[in-house]
């Protein structure tokens, strides 16, 4: 198999490394899928992980910034990506999210914004209140 072909593990110097057998993100070629981020605050070593803050706000730009980190140590861009799916914890949030997430775009410039799903998940650690995964597609 060739290099190029590969699939190699991303793991940002913000990350810890995962609890479990997987990856924060994984390439193959130029497809790069990011794994659910939350809104933890980068890894500090001999500490727990800490949420940004209580709040949604303070959560989803974190998890918006840990989605970056994945990306830019993978070689991409906000640019690649093609869909974002959103897991939120209440179907209140949706409007407050939907506000931050069209801020953030807007300041990151993009030229076509990624396809995007959000849905309601319960299953999220105690305190966390957003999780965003990607897919991209690098060149």
């Amino acid at each position: 198999m060739s290099d190029e072909l590969r699939k190699t593990a991303i793991t940002p110097a913000t990350h810890t490394t995962p609890p479990a057998k997987f990856s924060h993100g994984v390439k193959k070629g130029n497809i790069l899928q990011v794994a659910g981020q939350v809104g933890f605050l980068p890894a500090v070593e001999g500490r727990a992980p800490t949420p940004a803050g209580p709040t949604l706000r303070e959560q989803t730009l974190q998890t918006l910034a840990n989605v970056r980190a994945v990306l830019e140590a993978g070689g991409a861009s906000w640019e690649d990506v093609l869909m974002l799916r959103v897991y939120l914890t209440d179907t209140g949030h949706f409007a407050e999210m939907n506000e931050i997430y069209n801020a953030y775009f807007e300041e990151q410039g993009l030229k076509e914004a990624p396809a995007a799903r959000t849905t309601v998940y319960v299953g999220l650690p105690k305190g966390l209140l957003i999780e965003i995964d990607a897919l991209a597609v690098l060149g």
